[in-house]
């Protein structure tokens, strides 16, 4: 086992994009275990819209603190353990953060420390079969409620969970509308994952495009980007929409002068719901989730894109690339 345990450290609260100089670069000797702890070697870790508010402010969990290891899900390996429930050479997935070694006692809350299932490779159990597919499949089935003849719109709808979202609104047989961020993700979209239409808001107007791709109006908007795509959706909803606002990307890197939500009015006129979720909330729904994404990608009716940046010391860009464009599908960092 190597002496050094290698770590990114939150330095300084971003104002605008977060990029690496945010982050603090430092070496710990690799920590020591306690009576019912135990080691994990991080071989993966998650890279999610989410962490950056994490940076900034009070979210569902309390802001990160300057100094701390910066947060992140990660995947890796049991090396030793005083835990009764872990043993070396268990495949776990938690959030271990941006380091080489982390310590655990399992965990509790919203993050506890899950066992691998043999069979399952690390990046799959980030993407398909952890918080990302589970958002998705929950966010869509259980809050959206398609319906035969609907017509979902999904925004972000290129990356990790839009991506899923897209393919399990198809296997339902809706009409599926996706809007992403140039030409080569949106072919993708629809030459590959399934979408009836795509949407490029880096080029075309989107309320514009809206009213061409959907007009009998929408009926199911599944949204991770808010404000501007947000609102046309809004003016385009049928009687009894269900809007599920899964994340607010667009306004992630500049809390301060978010767009302004002009079309909320059309909630009450077209007799809409729009709700906002956290999947750890629906913990009591993973089990039938993670049964249906088996089954569908044993049949090969669901695939994860997963773009793979090597090396921990990559770890701020990798993040940074999901408020670019960079990513297509779930971003991961390969630590080892």
């Amino acid at each position: 086992m190597t002496a050094e345990n290698r770590q990114w450290v939150l330095s300084s609260r971003p104002r605008g994009p977060v990029t690496a100089e945010h982050f603090g670069w430092r070496t710990q000797p690799v920590p020591a275990i306690d009576e019912g702890e135990f080691l994990v070697r991080t071989l993966y870790l998650s890279c999610d819209p989410a962490q950056r508010p994490w940076t900034e402010m009070d979210t569902y969990i309390p802001m990160l603190p300057l100094g701390e290891v910066m947060l992140s899900g990660a995947a890796g390996e049991v090396m030793e353990s005083n835990h009764p429930g872990f043993a070396p050479g268990d495949l776990v997935s938690g959030v271990f953060g941006w380091q080489d070694y982390a310590v655990s006692d399992g965990g509790t809350g919203i993050f506890p420390v899950t066992k691998i299932p043999p069979g399952v490779d690390l990046p799959t159990a980030l993407s398909l079969f952890g918080v990302t597919g589970l958002t998705a499949h929950i966010g869509l089935l259980e809050f959206g409620r398609p319906e035969p003849g609907d017509t979902v719109v999904v925004s972000g709808a290129a990356g990790s969970v839009g991506s899923f979202v897209v393919q399990i609104a198809r296997l339902k047989g809706v009409r599926v509308v996706a809007i992403a961020g140039g030409a080569s993700k949106c072919d993708w979209l629809t030459t590959e994952l399934g979408a009836d239409e795509a949407i490029d808001y880096k080029r075309e107007d989107v309320g514009a495009r809206l009213a061409e791709c959907a007009p009998d109006g929408v009926d199911v908007f599944f949204d991770n980007v808010g404000g501007e795509i947000l609102d046309a959706v809004l003016d385009r909803i049928t009687i009894g929409a269900r809007i599920v606002l899964c994340g607010a990307i667009s306004g992630y890197n500049d809390f301060d002068h978010r767009p302004a939500i002009r079309n909320h009015y059309r909630l009450i006129i077209r007799r809409a719901t729009m709700r906002g979720f956290l999947v750890f909330d629906h913990a009591e729904r993973f089990p039938h989730a993670i049964s249906d994404l088996a089954a569908w990608a044993a049949e090969g009716t669901i695939k994860a894109e997963i773009d793979v940046v090597d090396g921990l010391e990559r770890a701020p860009d990798a993040l940074s690339r999901l408020f670019t464009g960079g990513n297509r599908g779930k971003q991961l960092v390969k630590v080892a």
